[in-house]
């Protein structure tokens, strides 16, 4: 069995009416780790057209190298899962039910090594019936009752950040996020400020048990925030002054 990750899946847009939209596919594509775009029936489509102009830096490489299709060559060589606002509410009906989660989506996709094709439809219409009766799986995202319905450029890009597992593995979430373990101020820094905060109360709150609680209450605050050293550094010079304010040291 080869210890080769699956193929990230493919984007497939089905007749997309407008380049913009394609454009924005393109870029949210290129955000959450995906580079292979496949267009069904697109409208013209050049570097003077809207869709490079929303394409951000996915101009450069998702965008150019999109590849136009059929809707049978996908259906054909891909485990398709097809996406849609409109769903049916039980088990009576089956061309768009059951349906998936995008998260539900992503566990599942995780757990097999196929070739995914993510379907999305047209602007105004989505995904006819016809043509999801061909898919092998419906997805949907959750979103009001009283107003379901996205637009293609905010389907894809909720979608793909939903599914950026996928292409950017179980921690891509905190791809741009500091480490926390390296960024946390050092323990001797927050204890510093903790005497700091104490003699801040002393001078503010005479009576002990309520200066107690409060030392207590602001050691959970500050152990569940994991500061940095720059935000520990400027609350204890931040109280370091209340306290020299509220008991100026003799002149």
């Amino acid at each position: 069995m080869s210890s080769e990750p699956p193929a990230a899946p493919v984007v497939v847009v089905v007749e997309p009416q407008t380049p913009g939209n394609v454009g924005t596919i393109a870029r949210a594509m290129k955000n959450f780790g995906f580079s292979d775009l496949k267009l069904v029936d697109p409208p013209e489509i050049d570097r003077e057209s809207e869709a490079y102009g929303f394409a951000g830096h996915a101009r450069e490489d998702v965008l150019p190298a999109a590849d136009e299709v059929t809707f049978d060559e996908v259906v054909e060589g891909y485990h398709t899962v097809g996406f849609t606002a409109i769903t049916n509410e039980d088990a009576r009906r089956h061309v768009r039910f059951p349906f998936r989660t995008p998260s539900e989506l992503a566990d599942s996709l995780a757990a097999v090594e196929t070739r995914t094709a993510l379907v999305f439809g047209r602007e105004g219409t989505g995904l006819s019936n016809a043509e999801l009766e061909r898919l092998d799986e419906v997805c949907s995202i959750p979103a009001s009752a009283e107003y379901p319905v996205l637009n293609l450029g905010q389907a894809a890009t909720v979608a793909l950040y939903e599914l950026r597992t996928l292409t950017l593995g179980p921690d891509g979430d905190r791809t741009q996020l500091p480490d926390v373990e390296r960024e946390r101020a050092a323990e001797a820094d927050i204890d510093r400020f903790h005497e700091f905060f104490g003699s801040f109360l002393a001078g503010v709150e005479h009576r002990e048990h309520k200066r107690e609680k409060t030392l207590r209450m602001m050691r959970r605050l500050v152990g569940r925030a994991h500061p940095t050293e720059r935000e520990i550094t400027t609350l204890t010079g931040l109280f370091r002054k209340a306290t020299e304010r509220v008991d100026p040291p003799d002149s």
